[in-house]
C-alpha cells in the first residue's frame, strides 16, 4: 500500500542498517527502586521529625546530675521525726516548687538551725530515692560504731553490757538502746550478720539515746561473750517464760552481760 510504503521510508530515513544498542548502560535506570520507605524513615517527612523529637531525652533528665549515696529517709513525717530526733544528717533534699505545709516548714527551720545544707532538685530526682518521698528526703550519716574493747575499757565498775542475739527489726534495736541508756548500760553489742543495724529507723526509735550509747558490731557473738567472760563478767540470758527476776539475782556486785534474744 502507498501509505505503508511512505511510513516505512519515513522510519528508516537517515538510518542505514540496524540501530546500535546501549550495551546495558541503561540497565540500572530500568531496575525497580524497591518498596517505598515508611514515612517516619524519610528524613524530610513530618513523621520522621516527630520520631526524632520523641527519641531525645527529656530536658529535665538531660540537665539533671543528681546522685545520692548512703541511707536516705524520705517522706514528710519521716524526715521531720528524724530531724527532731537529732539523727546525724548530711543534707536536706527538697523538690522545687514543693507544696509547703507545717511539716515542710518545720523541717526547713530545723535544718537552717542546724546549719544543714538544703539542696533543691527536680521532683523526679527526689522520687528516685522513694516514690513516696512527698518531695522531701534527708541524707543520713553512717553510724559510728564502737568496738567491744572500747566498751569494756570505758565501762563503769561493775560493768553492765547488753548483747542482742538475732534482733532483726531496727525499731526494736532503737527501743533497746533507749532502755539501755535509761538504765545506765555501758554498751550494746550486736552481730554484723542477720541482725538489725543502727539505721535511721533505729536512731529515731532510740529518741536520741543512740547519740550517747556505745554500740559495737561483732563478727561472732559467741566469741564476744567468751571474751567478756574472760574479763570477769557474769552472763545472763533473758527468757520471757522465766520465773526468776533480774532484781532478785544475787550477782549484783559482779559485772554483768545481759543477752537479749530475737523477737520470736
Amino acid at each position: 500500500m502507498a501509505g505503508n510504503s511512505s511510513r516505512k521510508g519515513a522510519v528508516r530515513k537517515g538510518k542505514k542498517g540496524p540501530s546500535k544498542g546501549t550495551g546495558g548502560n541503561n540497565k540500572k535506570r530500568l531496575a525497580g527502586k524497591g518498596p517505598t520507605p515508611k514515612a517516619e524513615d524519610r528524613p524530610y517527612h513530618a513523621a520522621a521529625k516527630r520520631k526524632k523529637v520523641a527519641a531525645k531525652p527529656a530536658r529535665s533528665e538531660k540537665r539533671s546530675n543528681f546522685s545520692f549515696h548512703g541511707e536516705m529517709v524520705a517522706g514528710r513525717n519521716a524526715v521531720l521525726e528524724a530531724l527532731r530526733a537529732d539523727v546525724p544528717s548530711t543534707e536536706l533534699i527538697v523538690a522545687r516548687s514543693i507544696d509547703i505545709d507545717d511539716r515542710i516548714e518545720e523541717s526547713l527551720k530545723i535544718a537552717l538551725k542546724k546549719n544543714l545544707p538544703i539542696r533543691e532538685v527536680h521532683r523526679a530526682d527526689v522520687e528516685k530515692i522513694s516514690m513516696n518521698s512527698q518531695g522531701i528526703a534527708l541524707a543520713i550519716k553512717p553510724y559510728q560504731y564502737s568496738s567491744l574493747e572500747e566498751i569494756l575499757l570505758r565501762a563503769a565498775k561493775p560493768g553492765l553490757i547488753v548483747a542482742l542475739d538475732g534482733v532483726t527489726d531496727p525499731r526494736n534495736l532503737g527501743a533497746i538502746v533507749r532502755s539501755a541508756a535509761a538504765f545506765g548500760v555501758d554498751g550494746v553489742i550486736i552481730p554484723e550478720r542477720r541482725a538489725a543495724a543502727m539505721t535511721a529507723a533505729a536512731w529515731k526509735t532510740s529518741a536520741g539515746a543512740a547519740a550517747r550509747m556505745q554500740v559495737a558490731q561483732v563478727t561472732n557473738l559467741n566469741r564476744a561473750i567468751e571474751d567478756v567472760q574472760e574479763k570477769g563478767y557474769f552472763v545472763v540470758g533473758l527468757d520471757g517464760e522465766s520465773e526468776e527476776l533480774i532484781s532478785t539475782m544475787k550477782v549484783a556486785t559482779e559485772p554483768i552481760m545481759i543477752v537479749v534474744g530475737s523477737e520470736g
